[in-house]
């Protein structure tokens, strides 16, 4: 047995049971190894981002790591920005480098690399094996780094002579780290500070957003008066159905800070404290009003369900509460006719109906995300994927990953046009391995998020240049040509009708489909 093989036996005795992989020459014992072993499904990526994605979405549903093979530093630097995002999202995934034979490392190669320079930002663990006997004990403290709490990247750099040099045989797994139990003096603070006459906000994040943490959570609200929200960009959210409507805090700095001034505090659950995604002149960087309270229930490494329950059963909550529920329809809620033109209002409440029951929603819809989320708030259940570390060119390979993780489930990728051509290549993934996502591709023509901030910052009328830099619209993307191009059956919807047809139609219908909502 090499190197190569005691470490795929090693990550699949821990229970990884798929690879997405963009290989190359110093990682071919590794593929062989893959063949070998026959227990880990290896699955191609034609981009080293899908592949990063992929393992995020995959993590994100199966709750456990998926196993990425990225070719030297040149390859792992092409899938950074989604470990970025799997890396604030603190998702457990373990990412597996391959690097020059030891012998070979500081000749000048052409694509020598400081691989451990370029995985420190990205990773909570990054070691390079030193030799094949260390391979598998290095795997095995891998892995186990990426499930332990906080969960997140952990990278193993492998020489590729550590890869073919003889090895004695697999390790034994070592067992992640649960995460914390939060100490009973934080339920009592918690308490405390939610028994004041103006009660803070209770903001939610990582198990908080569990179906356990969120009953949790209402309870507590029903108990105190307190507001819930969750984090802006939750990593997965339980939603729909007979669960409590949780509202998530605006992306724009002025209007999150009035949301939070509703509350006497803040009181964090699973979330870190908020801090805008931008600095703005003359805006602070911290979301919270100046000089409120801001206490921490649960930090992401704890049981934030748990202390949820805890605090609920402190405060004497009922044991069930009535979950907050969505307001009803309003007039401007019917539904349009079928000839009227497709926009962002029409689109999502045509989603938000016909989404089906078990729904995992992965979005990168941007502009479009802030009318979906109320939209669908009273839809079938499902589980919601947000972009956690804002890095776009996300949702077309974690919706892959989400795919294979409940190929028992269907996934909706609703996915806006500019980050879609981030890995648009992940299409064809869907394509080869027969996955049954429906892709939505919100076809603005435009980097509309880009317009927003241009006029924030005093700009109405862009001129030319700005302009250009802002239009996807010369030439016009054609997303059923490339969809159809990559093995993925499309079509174009203009008209509410033509939406509510072609999605009815590829949710009945088994693996890919994409439909351009021409908004």
């Amino acid at each position: 047995m090499n190197g190569a093989e005691s470490l795929i036996r090693t990550v699949s005795r821990a229970g990884v049971d798929v690879c997405f992989a963009n290989p190359g020459t110093t990682e071919m014992h590794l593929v062989q190894a893959l063949d070998e072993v026959r227990a880990i499904r290896p699955v191609l990526g034609l981009f080293e981002g899908v592949c990063t994605a992929a393992a995020d979405g995959y993590a994100r549903i199966a709750e456990r790591p998926a196993m990425t093979l990225l070719h030297l530093g040149p390859g792992m630097a092409n899938g950074i920005a989604n470990l970025h995002n799997a890396h604030r999202g603190r998702t457990p995934l373990l990412s597996v480098v391959g690097e020059h034979a030891t012998f070979h490392r500081r000749r000048g190669a052409p694509l020598q690399t400081d691989i451990e320079g370029l995985a420190r930002p990205v990773s909570k663990w990054v070691r390079t094996s030193a030799n094949a006997g260390a391979v598998a004990r290095d795997a095995a403290e891998a892995l186990a780094a990426a499930g332990s709490a906080p969960a997140g990247v952990a990278t193993l750099i492998v020489p590729a002579d550590c890869a073919w040099s003889d090895a004695a045989g697999p390790a034994e797994p070592v067992p992640p780290t649960p995460p914390a139990r939060v100490a009973d003096a934080a339920v009592e603070a918690a308490a405390a500070a939610l028994a004041a006459v103006r009660p803070p906000t209770l903001l939610l994040g990582g198990t908080a957003l569990t179906e356990a943490g969120l009953r949790a959570a209402a309870r507590v609200a029903a108990a105190t008066g307190c507001r819930l929200l969750s984090e802006t960009f939750p990593r997965r959210i339980e939603r729909g159905g007979d669960l409590p409507v949780v509202p998530r805090l605006a992306y724009f700095p002025e209007e999150a800070t009035a949301e939070l001034a509703q509350g006497g505090g803040i009181v964090l659950a699973g979330a870190a404290e908020p801090i805008a995604f931008f600095g703005y002149p003359e805006l602070p960087s911290e979301l919270a009003p100046p000089g409120m309270a801001v206490d921490t229930l649960a930090e992401p490494a704890h049981d934030a369900a748990d202390a949820l329950e805890r605090l609920a059963d402190r405060l004497g909550a009922a044991t069930e509460a009535p979950a907050p529920r969505p307001p009803g329809p309003d007039a401007d809620d019917a539904a349009p006719p079928d000839s009227a033109p497709l926009g962002p209002l029409s689109a999502v409440r045509i989603i938000a109906a016909l989404q089906p029951e078990g729904a995992i929603v992965v979005d990168e819809g941007l502009t479009l995300s802030a009318a979906y989320v109320p939209a669908s708030a009273g839809a079938p259940r499902h589980a919601y994927l947000a972009l956690t570390g804002g890095a776009i060119g996300f949702g077309l390979p974690a919706a892959a990953g989400a795919a294979i993780a409940a190929p028992d489930r269907p996934v909706i990728a609703l996915q806006a046009d500019g980050s879609g051509m981030y890995t648009a290549q992940a299409l064809w993934t869907h394509a080869r391995e027969g996955l049954d996502v429906t892709t939505l591709i919100c076809a603005n023509r435009s980097y509309r998020i880009l317009l927003d901030e241009l006029r924030r910052a005093g700009v109405e009328q862009p001129r030319p240049g700005a302009q250009s830099m802002t239009s996807l619209g010369e030439p016009p993307l054609d997303w059923v040509a490339l969809a159809t191009g990559m093995g993925v059956p499309a079509a174009r919807a203009t008209t509410a009708g033509e939406l509510t047809a072609e999605l009815r139609r590829a949710l009945a219908e088994p693996g890919p489909h994409l439909v351009e909502m021409a908004l």
